[in-house]
């Protein structure tokens, strides 16, 4: 049998394999380096050699959603910090608030209280007045003098002796109560002439005669210096002054000693 060796310029020509396209490949880069062509050209052809599947292939950007991430995350705490400022602000303005509530309610107490104890000082005076008033005596007749004693005898009275006390004064003058009472009697009292008589509040009586006029009428209160009427020679009557008498009674024939009374009751003659 002969042998004769394979054809080589004719028949099927097996393609070169892959080893054999990147050997030409890689040795034609090489050359290109070689002539400075291969800066722009050869990063790519290995990157896309090299590398698997693009961004853009598999949908995915690792970079926007990293930043979109981080922006909500940020928004979230921003908006978390304004309602926890919001939420502040609040209990500080109801914490305000009653902090101004009860600075309001003290001073209303305060000025309560100190509004009670004037009202309580007002009361305590007006009841020391109206005391000092109901215990205070003064003189019938201001800046006077006693011009006839009590108990002195003579046929002009009709008892045989003065149950009063005479006061000088002039025509016109006032004639004042000694103490605070009720007006008992208040007109002619025949030998008084026109008189007064007034019951005290400690029950006793003081009657005032002889006067030209009446200032004050029966059942009238009456009060310390108050005046019932002005001085005259009314009656059974020597001339201008007033008869002046102190009574356990409203009678009379009750009478006590005017200067001894009036002195007990603090009025000075």
């Amino acid at each position: 049998m002969a042998f004769g060796s394979r054809p080589t310029g004719s028949g099927k020509h097996r393609g070169s394999s892959r080893l054999s396209r990147k050997t030409a490949g890689y040795a034609g880069i090489a050359a290109l380096a070689t002539t400075g062509v291969v800066g722009a050209l050869a990063a790519p052809a290995f990157a896309a050699d090299n590398s698997g599947p693009s961004m853009e292939d598999t949908g995915q950007n690792p970079v926007v959603v990293a930043d979109d991430l981080q922006g909500d995350i940020e928004a979230q705490a921003a908006s978390q910090m304004r309602d926890a400022e919001a939420v502040a602000a609040q209990a500080q303005a109801a914490a305000d608030a009653k902090q101004r509530a009860a600075e309001a309610k003290r001073t209303a107490e305060a000025a309560e209280a100190k509004a009670k104890s004037e009202r309580e000082a007002a009361e305590r005076a007006a009841r020391e007045e109206a005391r000092k008033r109901l215990n205070t005596y003064v003189a019938p007749v201001d800046g006077s003098y006693v011009s006839t004693s009590y108990g002195a005898g003579g046929a002009m009275w009709s008892s045989g002796s003065h149950t009063g006390i005479d006061f000088h004064a002039s025509l016109g003058t006032t004639i004042r109560a000694v103490g605070a009472g009720t007006v008992v009697e208040a007109g002619n009292g025949g030998a008084y002439g026109n008189n007064v008589v007034i019951r005290h509040n400690d029950g006793t009586y003081t009657q005032y005669g002889h006067m030209s006029a009446l200032s004050v009428s029966a059942g009238q209160q009456v009060t310390a210096g108050q005046q019932i009427g002005l001085a005259g020679s009314t009656g059974n009557s020597s001339g201008v002054h007033l008869h002046f008498e102190a009574r356990t009674g409203a009678q009379y024939g009750s009478d006590i000693d005017p200067v001894a009374y009036l002195r007990s009751h603090g009025v000075r003659l």
